[in-house]
């Protein structure tokens, strides 16, 4: 699933985006409000409305642009592994352990919205932005399995994405360390123990 295609910034825009996203992110969605924003951006009221015509939209657009860079992060990593195979499928994993520490030390941005707009019932945008980003990843991941010729790889997406948010819901309650690090072993034990598409699985 594509990212939506993101429309150049002013440089007032970007200044209420990038402050946005830092006060967003740091502090929580409902607890910042767009005076503090504005404020932060050294803009006006006026400039924020202008330029995202709302509080809402400002943050799906916060939600769009930091995806949008970590899935350029993702697309780095597995270019350094362009073979399909279950390295390829833990790039994944690598590329989540080089970003979470300086881009998620409270967690995923996304589940953090999601915890604070509901349930998506009253058709609030960010609900569907925070699903379509969840979709992306569960796709790659299939999409990895696939070309790594794994049986059932559809069921293996699936397990890749549990360990992933798993790992990155832990990193933002600091349940224990590194759980990147050891979503990755796991992982590598699950891909493993799958044998490619025409060798029959184990009965052992």
């Amino acid at each position: 699933m594509p990212v939506p295609e993101l429309t150049p910034l002013t440089p007032g825009a970007r200044r209420v985006l990038d402050a946005a996203s830092r006060l967003f992110y740091e502090r929580g969605i409902h607890s910042v409000g767009v005076d503090t924003i504005a404020e932060s951006a050294g803009v006006t009221k006026k400039t924020l409305y202008d330029r995202f015509g709302s509080k809402e939209a400002l943050v799906v657009a916060y939600l769009q642009h930091r995806d949008a860079r970590w899935r350029d992060h993702v697309e780095a990593h597995l270019a350094r592994v362009p073979a399909p195979g279950v390295e390829r499928v833990l790039t994944v994993f690598d590329a989540a352990i080089s970003w979470s520490d300086a881009n998620s030390p409270k967690g995923c941005s996304a589940i953090n919205a999601r915890a604070e707009v509901g349930d998506g019932r009253d058709g609030n945008p960010v609900f569907g932005e925070v699903s379509r980003q969840k979709a992306w990843l569960l796709g790659l991941f299939d999409e990895l399995c696939r070309q790594a010729g794994m049986q059932d790889a559809s069921s293996l997406a699936r397990a890749m994405m549990l360990l992933y948010e798993g790992a990155i819901v832990t990193v933002g309650m600091e349940t224990f360390t590194h759980p990147f690090e050891r979503a990755r072993v796991v992982a590598r034990v699950l891909l493993e123990s799958q044998p490619p598409l025409g060798e029959p699985a184990s009965t052992t």
